[in-house]
């Protein structure tokens, strides 16, 4: 009998755990990839378009507009990632200032305490949005408009019954007041120009939340429950311990943004931030992240709030109506969201 020669042993570069991809396809890849050619055709526009919005003191004033909302637009687009939703996140920010207010105004206390009494309560609303996510039936968009519901009337009805009127009453002249205003509101002179210290925040955000998702554990929990809940629960991923994490995000920047609303003005109106939480949803959108979850990046909400930013001010250095900012902002919601979606497309062509 004639032996059989031997099967040849499979080529090494045949197998694609062994191939390399290059930088075009991790490029491709890359879920801000559509924000970032966004955000450099709306700086190109707006730099022809308007004179002045190349001047360092404009770009200063860009980057401030962008940091508002990208404090926010950061843990935002990390609870999207995980798959779900918090509507209640505008409202949360300025019960968050309201509460430091009311609380050192009323307790005649240092300031500090009212921020450390603040924060506890923001995360104290964030883990009551996980647990009822977690522990119920109902999805994120019915919870969390439920908690926004009941935030508005409690903004509006305490400030009302403590302070008489539908703003707070001026803290400026209390203990602590200055060095918590150089903590969350003051400005930075660099060359001549000021920039606020939320812009500051806002990098430190980007950089942990970045650090989070691509070099922790952590980080690949979010994506596993994003992309399926069940199959994540199966591999032994902590689902709810995740997701309440996830909330309590939202809620520590909402506690930042709700500082600087307060040390910036002195006083809060109880009416504010209705409406915010879908221009922090409509950062992340642009920014790359799917409604689905499982998919995103928390650079892609920066470049998201860096084109808000840009948008916002450009239209007024232009000197167009105001009017008709929330259309233009409308218009990149659609063109980011097919060119992200185009993006993809290529990606997994290319796999």
């Amino acid at each position: 009998m004639t032996a059989t020669a031997p099967a040849p042993a499979p080529d090494a570069k045949a197998d694609e755990r062994l191939v390399k991809a290059s930088p075009l396809k991790k490029l491709m890849g890359r879920p801000e990839l559509g924000s970032v050619v966004g955000a450099i055709a709306v700086f190109l526009f707006f730099s022809f378009v308007a004179d002045s919005f190349l001047q360092a003191t404009s770009l200063a004033t860009v980057l401030y507009a962008a940091s508002t909302l990208g404090i926010m637009a950061v843990p935002v687009a990390l609870l999207m990632i995980g798959g779900e939703f918090d509507l209640s996140a505008g409202v949360l920010v300025t019960t968050s200032a309201l509460v430091s207010s009311m609380f050192s105004y009323q307790m005649t206390a240092n300031v500090w305490v009212g921020v450390a009494v603040s924060l506890l309560v923001t995360l104290a609303i964030g883990v009551f949005n996980g647990v009822m996510l977690t522990r119920t039936d109902p999805p994120s968009f019915i919870i969390t408009l439920g908690t926004f519901l009941m935030l508005t009337g409690m903004n509006l009805g305490f400030t009302k019954m403590i302070s008489g009127t539908v703003s707070t009453k001026s803290i400026s002249d209390m203990e602590g007041f200055s060095s918590a205003k150089e903590v969350f509101a003051s400005t930075i002179p660099v060359g001549g120009v000021d920039f606020k210290v939320t812009i500051l925040w806002w990098l430190a955000l980007i950089a942990v939340a970045t650090w989070i998702l691509l070099r922790t554990r952590v980080g690949n929990w979010i994506f596993a429950v994003g992309g399926g809940e069940d199959a994540a629960r199966a591999v032994g991923v902590p689902v709810a311990k995740t997701k309440i994490g996830l909330y309590m995000g939202v809620a520590f920047g909402a506690w930042i943004s709700g500082q600087h609303l307060l040390f910036s003005y002195d006083t809060v109106q109880s009416g504010e931030g209705v409406g915010s939480e879908l221009i922090y949803i409509v950062a992340a959108v642009i920014g790359g992240c799917l409604i689905t979850g499982g998919y995103g990046s928390a650079v892609g909400a920066a470049v998201g709030a860096l084109i808000f930013g840009m948008v916002s001010k450009g239209i007024v250095f232009a000197e167009w109506n105001s009017d008709w900012f929330k259309f233009f902002l409308g218009v990149m919601l659609l063109l980011a969201t097919l060119l992200n979606h185009w993006v993809r497309k290529r990606a997994e062509a290319t796999k």
